[in-house]
């Protein structure tokens, strides 16, 4: 039930890319408005992670994750009624931006914490995959139905899924193990004074608050913090929001080109999978240093291999990045539940979350600012990569924690 709340998430973010062109030219509005609706969106979405982590701490995760995709599914929909730029932003940025930032990978984290003591790794990998598995379903249905000329029919896909999902979730969800009569998977493994669960009696958004301030006086927090945003502004800000338009500009048809993105969703499960397995037995930074490695060289080589046409290098691009698009996912949440402990690593790891969706909004607005200035996307891309490069030396900056917090503060 969590892959699937999260694919639903997935699915209104594979679908911005395909929209923005035809939202433009229905109306006549500038890459700039469309953009930065879609900023909008990231921002409220990083922000609200961290509250809707208390939040399922406090009130359970059946409840809020209901009212998130409720969320969702009537932004989404209303979009079809829209005739005003403010109104895309209200939709898009604030009501699909706290839904979908309630159903961010935070909502993963807090059930792999919750109902896994063995594999934590891999199942944070594997609900990190849920995104790439809404992308490879998803868009190219979204762009089929763009590419037939209706768009707001598309934009209709996102709420079928979230209210289909609605009675689902309430009915099959439970909040914790004990809830069903059962315990965490391999919690046999555990030792003997492994901490209790903490029960929380602070408001949400008190427990957040307090959690951000505590993190900001740690080093660690901020490196975390700064390279997750790295993190979001080479991969939701830049290639989901405009890989296709850049396509575009190269000759490259919008279905030819959400293709390709869909085609990054089958190797990022691939990737991901096999980061969450890593993650289980190797350092976390190092894994990190070598994916922000390789991202950073590969979105340097990209202006390259854009073409009208898909050449065999561009391909290579594509399985390439998508094996590494949410690889940093499972080790970013290991090193906060090393460092922070299970008991605050939700709300930590809500607040890097949040840290890597500003990161996508500022991508977001910044290279559809440089496409409408200078013309092509090309100072977007090199920045980016540069930027990537920052994040690997950064990373290595953690100190490596001899015996793991697996469990408790």
């Amino acid at each position: 039930m969590t892959f699937l709340a999260l694919i639903s998430t997935s699915a209104f973010r594979s679908s911005t890319g395909v929209l923005l062109e035809p939202i433009e030219q229905t109306f006549g509005w500038s890459r700039t408005i469309t953009s930065g609706a879609v900023t909008l969106n990231l921002l409220i979405y990083g922000l609200t992670a961290p509250f809707a982590a208390a939040l399922m701490e406090r009130f359970g995760i059946r409840r809020v994750v209901a009212i998130a995709l409720l969320l969702v599914g009537a932004g989404s929909g209303l979009t079809a009624l829209m005739n005003a730029p403010w109104q895309l932003w209200m939709l898009w940025g604030v009501a699909i931006g706290v839904g979908t930032g309630s159903l961010a990978l935070v909502f993963g984290a807090i059930v792999a914490n919750r109902w896994f003591y063995r594999h934590r790794g891999l199942v944070v990998g594997l609900f990190s995959a849920a995104s790439a598995t809404g992308q490879l379903l998803f868009l190219p249905l979204i762009a089929s139905i763009v590419t037939g000329g209706s768009w707001r029919a598309a934009a209709l896909v996102v709420t079928v899924l979230a209210f289909v999902l609605i009675p689902v979730f309430l009915v099959v969800m439970a909040d914790h193990p004990e809830d069903v009569g059962t315990t965490a998977y391999g919690a046999e493994d555990a030792p003997d004074d492994l901490p209790l669960p903490v029960v929380e009696t602070r408001s949400p958004g008190t427990v957040a608050i307090s959690e951000l301030k505590s993190g900001l006086r740690n080093r660690i927090f901020w490196i975390l913090l700064l390279t997750f945003a790295i993190c979001g502004f080479s991969t939701n800000g830049l290639i989901a929001t405009h890989f296709i338009p850049a396509g575009h500009d190269h000759g490259l048809p919008t279905q030819t080109a959400a293709n390709l993105l869909a085609v990054i969703g089958i190797f990022d499960i691939v990737g991901t999978l096999l980061s969450g397995w890593l993650t289980d037995k190797v350092d976390p930074r190092k894994l990190l240093f070598v994916y922000y490695s390789l991202r950073g060289l590969s979105l340097i080589l990209l202006p390259q291999l854009l073409d009208s046409t898909v050449r065999p290098p561009l391909f290579f691009f594509i399985i390439f990045y998508g094996l590494d698009w949410v690889a940093t996912v499972p080790p970013t949440v290991a090193l906060c539940r090393e460092h922070f402990g299970a008991a605050r690593a939700g709300v930590i790891f809500g607040w890097v979350f949040a840290g890597h969706m500003i990161g996508a909004g500022v991508a977001a607005s910044f290279a559809g600012w440089i496409r409408e200035s200078q013309g092509d996307y090309l100072l977007a891309w090199l920045t980016s990569g540069g930027v990537c490069f920052l994040a690997a030396v950064a990373i290595l900056l953690i100190p490596k924690v001899r015996t793991k917090v697996i469990a408790g503060g």
